[in-house]
């Protein structure tokens, strides 16, 4: 026993004192080139690797740095630069055979470049390309290297838009971590992926990923569930940040991609959401759950989601198309019997801020609407109507002046709207509102159309004629409330959503009105009916600009 022990002693002993002695005997840089070929082979890019230089006791090599070449058609510069890179090998082939068996690598701190030229093409589309190949390209992809794990450690990866050949409107992603194994082009991959996104998110994928589409990168199968947490959807690098989109996304579901079509589903969950350039944060969280295929050859495909603000739901369907750098929507967007208090929540983010202390309480909306154009400039149109809904915290009479007055409207901070209808065009630039009819039963109808700008300015044309029950000073003159209410009065909404201003509106036709309401009450003779005259006059000339006559 104690003879084998001795032996097995020995051979330990000249083992260790071997494994000290390789990096004397072995130039383990004179494998570099090989390396460099095998690598730049599997991925269809040129691969610069530093001196390697033997790492015994980590069990490998190590190089001073590493440089993968981009697709000169996106960027003169590297796809992925660091200044460490390291190679795990097999032992015993390398101490005894003098032969480099990879059986992983381990890249430290590098710089990875993601970029999108104007059609909508990613810069890794190419990477194991094997389509300029003499051989016809096998199904798992072209000659390539086989390791049992590769790995990112704390990279960064730099997302942005091809332009000229250079980068353009960049997006950092930092602390990038990969680990994945058994690297094969012929094989499902499994691996994890995490990074912090910008703007303070985190991003979490976990999957499998291959074999290797080898004339078309982004078209390797995929399936892997993904977690974002907190991520600003305005710093992602993946929407126009000019486009006014914005919020805070949290999302969990479900990416599956055969090669040829993509399916996904899960649920998004925003807040402070702003959907247009000059709109505000939306005031409560919306949630999103959808389903979406998508055919990588066509380039389109199917989407439906639900929409939930509150206790009301907007139902969305419709077909989703790349055009060049943007995906392109057609989509029905629908919603029945929506609460007013959950959807007034959304009005801020888009460009729609109420008067301070204003709110809108009770009653319902239906809307059914079209959304068309790239994801990040919508334009959503159709008709809308709300039933129902009282104003409050507004003081519709103050803000009227001198109009309130005819019409018998008394100060109130409520105010019955009995429904509002319109057809709406929401676009980046603002809304447009035609077809205005809002019923209002102490006051009569108000028509019209308008436009709120993105900047939140309000530019309107209503007619406002009266109910037959309005009071006021016109409630005197029957024949003059008879005219109004035939021919309205014009008026103007100025100023902001903030601060609306109500004017008259000025104008010969205007005039022309004035002299004939003033002409029916020329028969009164009585003193009371006199003195009304004279308030009618004055109330006229100051709707109309002119100064009461003495």
């Amino acid at each position: 026993m104690k003879r084998l022990l001795t032996v097995v002693g020995i051979v330990v002993a000249i083992l260790i004192i071997a494994v000290l002695l390789v990096p004397l005997f072995i130039n383990v840089d004179s494998f570099r080139p090989n390396l460099e070929k095998s690598l730049s082979s599997s991925l269809n890019r040129q691969v610069q690797i530093g001196k390697l230089s033997a790492s015994i006791f980590s069990g490998g090599a190590s190089a001073s740095q590493i440089s993968i070449s981009d697709d000169p058609a996106f960027s003169k510069g590297p796809f992925l630069q660091a200044g460490s890179l390291k190679v795990d090998v097999h032992l015993m082939p390398l101490i005894f055979s003098k032969r480099l068996e990879v059986t992983g690598i381990t890249v430290e701190r590098p710089e990875i470049v993601l970029l999108k030229n104007a059609a909508g093409k990613w810069n890794y589309s190419t990477l194991g390309n094997s389509s300029s190949s003499k051989e016809p390209p096998s199904k798992g992809g072209g000659p390539a290297i086989s390791v049992d794990k590769f790995q990112i450690v704390n990279g960064k990866v730099r997302v942005g838009e091809s332009s000229g050949h250079n980068a353009a409107h960049e997006h950092v992603y930092d602390k990038v971590n990969l680990t994945a194994s058994n690297i094969s082009p012929t094989s499902a991959i499994p691996f994890t992926l995490s990074a912090d996104t910008p703007g303070g998110g985190s991003l979490k994928l976990n999957g499998q990923f291959g074999p290797l589409n080898s004339q078309d990168s982004s078209r390797t199968p995929l399936n892997a569930h993904v977690t974002l947490q907190h991520a600003d959807l305005a710093s992602t690098g993946f929407i126009d940040p000019m486009s006014g989109l914005a919020g805070n996304l949290d999302f969990d579901g479900k990416v599956k991609s055969d090669g040829s079509k993509i399916q996904s589903d899960g649920k998004i969950k925003a807040s402070n959401l702003r959907v247009v350039k000059g709109g505000a944060a939306a005031k409560a969280p919306v949630t999103l759950d959808y389903r979406s295929d998508y055919g990588l050859q066509s380039q389109s495909g199917t989407i439906n989601a639900d929409l939930h603000t509150g206790n009301s739901t907007v139902k969305s369907s419709g077909t989703l198309a790349s055009r060049g750098a943007d995906t392109v929507a057609n989509m029905k967007v629908q919603g029945n019997t929506m609460a007013v208090n959950d959807v007034e929540a959304l009005l801020p983010a888009f460009g729609v801020v109420m008067p301070s202390g204003a709110s809108l309480q009770g009653g319902t909306i239906n809307m059914d609407m079209t959304a068309e154009g790239p994801l990040d400039r919508l334009v959503i149109t159709g008709p809308l109507k709300v039933s129902g809904t009282r104003l409050t915290g507004f003081d519709l009479g103050s803000k009227l002046g001198a109009m309130a007055a005819l019409t018998g409207i008394k100060p109130s901070s409520d105010t019955l709207i009995q429904t509002v209808s319109s057809s709406l065009r929401v676009a980046p630039e603002g809304i447009r509102a035609d077809d205005i009819l809002v019923d209002v039963p102490s006051i009569g109808s108000l028509t019209g159309n308008g436009l709120i700008g993105n900047n939140n300015s309000l530019d309107f044309k209503m007619l406002m004629k009266l109910s037959k029950t309005s009071g006021g000073l016109l409630g005197n003159f029957t024949q003059v409330s008879t005219a109004l209410q035939n021919n309205g009065i014009p008026f103007l909404i100025q100023g902001t959503t903030q601060n609306p201003r109500f004017l008259p509106a000025i104008g010969n036709q205007v005039k022309g009105l004035k002299q004939g309401l003033l002409g029916t009450v020329t028969g009164n003779q009585n003193a009371q009916q006199g003195q009304q005259k004279q308030d009618l006059k004055g109330i006229l000339g100051g709707i109309l600009g002119k100064k009461k006559k003495p």
